[in-house]
């Protein structure tokens, strides 16, 4: 009985959502005027306009697209909610969205579902920094996401160039579970450049974003994100960020949040550490190494997986350079550069399968990303 109303649930908070004008502030003001006359969302649905304009306050034109939207889908629709969106009536709906301002109606998400649960509890980690680091920045970001992978962490970032990206690759050599927050729906990339790194965190971790397929991508969409990444994580950590930067913006909505804000202290006379060094003025705690990290986190909610690609804290590699399990033939493809179509019409290969292989050279530091889907050997 109580999955029969759970999908019920479900199906009505999907149909009601998906009316244009109609945001998490608007569904609470139908769950309350449900609770206050003891209906639920789908006898409101049968409500007769003038009913609804008397106890709902909200403009005439939203009441216009209502009218319109409730036409469309008749008085006893049926509706085929995705299997990738989570929802706030859903058991596993992560509790530290309830608390945000501006909540979001739905996540649509993609991989592990197992993994849903860890975001729910907050035990999770979320990197963030510049798109633009320093070489210094790229390490430690590889250094912290593998050091959390190998304590058993999840490791959130945005997945964004730069540090974002680097801390997803070092939880990926760690053998741990990567979750991008996405600034766009799941079917699309951006960065370009990091599409095979996306489907890896798809195929080993986690990926969730608000914004549903139909999105036109906008700026905010991207700034927006930034207070999904707090709610969902046990910690922030800033790796380097120039005084303006998006992760600012994620830094204030964890102190906001009561999220704890650690910062890894920066060359002083370097622009991109700018930003985040005066963080260290502002109720966030320095971090000086991963191994401070693990031990002050403790042991994280996954079993430590053995990584294919043997690394310690300090980054020291224990696998070898040259390419093996048939890598060869791509190295020999790539030769002194070539794009993705190039090597897929060469090897006769998916582009999912040469994807996965580029990047794992791309961890052993075999082959370099290279911007418009090229790559070329280190």
């Amino acid at each position: 009985m109580r999955t029969i109303l759970l999908v019920e649930r479900r199906h009505w908070w999907w149909l009601w959502s998906r009316c244009p004008g109609i945001g998490a502030a608007r569904m609470g003001d139908l769950e309350a005027l449900g609770k206050a006359h003891e209906v639920s969302l789908a006898e409101l649905w049968t409500w007769p306009e003038e009913r609804l304009r008397k106890v709902l306050f909200w403009p005439t034109a939203l009441f216009k697209d209502l009218g319109l939207h409730r036409s469309k889908w008749g008085t006893c629709p049926s509706v085929d909610v995705p299997e990738d969106v989570l929802m706030p009536v859903d058991l596993l709906w992560p509790e530290g969205l309830r608390a945000l301002k501006r909540p979001p109606l739905a996540l649509f998400w993609q991989g592990r579902q197992e993994l849903l649960g860890c975001l729910g509890a907050r035990r999770a980690v979320a990197i963030v920094g510049t798109r633009r680091p320093s070489n210094h920045g790229l390490r430690v970001a590889e250094a912290l996401g593998r050091a959390l992978a190998l304590a058993g962490w999840p490791v959130i970032s945005g997945l964004a160039e730069g540090i974002d990206a680097a801390a997803h690759r070092g939880c990926l050599e760690g053998g741990g579970a990567p979750v991008g927050v996405l600034g766009t729906p799941l079917q699309k990339v951006y960065p370009r450049q990091n599409e095979g790194l996306q489907a890896l965190v798809a195929a080993q971790g986690l990926l969730v974003t608000e914004q549903p397929r139909e999105t036109l991508v906008k700026r905010g969409c991207f700034a927006a994100r930034n207070r999904l990444l707090v709610a969902l994580a046990k910690a922030v950590v800033v790796v380097e960020c120039p005084e303006r930067s998006g992760a600012l913006i994620t830094a204030r909505r964890a102190i906001e949040q009561q999220c704890q804000l650690l910062v890894v202290p920066g060359d002083a006379r370097r622009w991109s550490a700018l930003g985040s060094n005066a963080l260290l003025l502002d109720q966030a705690s320095p971090l000086l190494s991963p191994e401070a990290l693990v031990k002050q986190l403790g042991t994280g909610p996954l079993a430590v997986h053995s990584p294919s690609v043997a690394f310690d804290l300090s980054g020291s590699r224990s696998s070898s350079r040259a390419g093996q399990h048939g890598d060869t033939a791509l190295l020999q493809a790539i030769g002194d550069g070539a794009s993705l179509e190039d090597l897929m019409t060469g090897l006769n290969l998916s582009s999912a399968r040469l994807t996965e292989q580029l990047l794992q050279l791309e961890l052993k530091g075999v082959v370099v990303a290279e911007p418009g889907l090229h790559w070329r050997l280190a």
